[in-house]
């Protein structure tokens, strides 16, 4: 299989290179000054789950250069989108490529279905602490990293079962779900408070279960989302709420959000992909999201980092 990894930050970069360290045949489509920074350096990951380094990485910086890919692994912030999907539209005008986004949230789904054609878009999500140091090598800080797909359209179904056989070759989790959209809601119930949270209090995911107060905020934001992913159709049951509660409280201290990293470098932040979806989304159903709205106008001025 020939995959195409598009965006090479934290995310990209670590599932690419478990990918490209099983023998895979992977690319990375990237920017510029990406480009240079992973043809100088390489590709290396500093990992609980084994450390990678490969100095042979192939990379495409022009979307008319991509050539026979059969999946493309679409690893970019939700404010890059607008920007990428041109370039999506190309590769798969000339490879047939299928497109598996990581993006967090769940309104770039509608839009890539759009633009490519809903049975081009397979679900699915990542879940990893990770950022990258000063010489862009991914410094993966959690236990493990997860990385989860499934089918939203029968034509999807050999891809997937390809992806499927490469778990056990992996040193990461690759793991096919039945009910993907249940678990990309869920995902973004999670990240929406947990990058919210950590964000607006700018200190790590420890402050959120040492403070009564911080628990509670975080848990209206489960519930408004739980309360939206309802309305379209996404029913979780009781458990499984606590159970993404819970999660608030299972990492180590000093972990924090992507969006509190990218916040406290001065980069922009995806606080209108997240947020500001689930905002348009209360707006749809009418109904009021309060604690969201607020973690909005908090971090609305941060969107394009720090603000001057």
């Amino acid at each position: 299989m020939n995959i195409l990894v598009q965006g090479a930050g934290a995310l990209g970069a670590y599932f690419g290179g478990r990918l490209l360290e099983a023998g895979q045949n992977v690319s990375f489509f990237v920017r510029e000054k990406r480009a240079a920074q992973l043809t100088n350096e390489g590709l290396k990951i500093n990992s609980p789950e084994g450390n990678f380094e490969s100095k042979e990485v192939t990379i495409f910086t022009s979307a008319e250069k991509v050539k026979n890919i059969d999946l493309v692994i679409l690893a970019v912030k939700g404010y890059h989108l607008d920007q990428v999907i041109p370039q999506i539209q190309t590769i798969v005008h000339q490879t047939g490529a299928f497109v598996l986004p990581l993006l967090n949230g769940i309104e770039h789904m509608d839009r890539l279905r759009q633009a490519i054609g809903k049975e081009k878009v397979i679900g699915g999500f990542a879940s990893i602490i990770a950022t990258l140091n000063e010489k862009g090598h991914v410094e993966h800080t959690s236990g493990s990293g997860t990385f989860k797909f499934g089918i939203l359209h029968e034509q999807q179904t050999e891809i997937c079962m390809k992806l499927e056989v490469l778990h056990s070759q992996v040193k990461t989790n690759l793991v096919r779900e039945e009910n993907i959209l249940k678990h990309m809601w869920k995902k973004y119930i999670f990240i929406t408070a947990f990058s919210g949270i950590t964000s607006a209090m700018q200190l790590p995911s420890g402050f959120i279960a040492s403070s009564e107060a911080t628990f509670a905020t975080a848990k209206k934001v489960i519930l408004e989302m739980t309360m939206l992913a309802g309305l379209e159709g996404i029913i979780l049951t009781n458990q499984e709420v606590e159970r993404v509660t819970n999660t608030l409280l299972g990492f180590k201290k000093e972990a924090t959000s992507s969006m509190h990293q990218d916040l406290r470098k001065g980069h922009p932040i995806e606080v209108e992909h997240l947020h500001g979806g689930a905002l348009r989304l209360a707006s749809k159903h009418q109904v009021e999201v309060p604690v969201i709205e607020t973690l909005f106008g908090i971090l609305k001025p941060y969107e394009n980092g720090i603000p001057r």
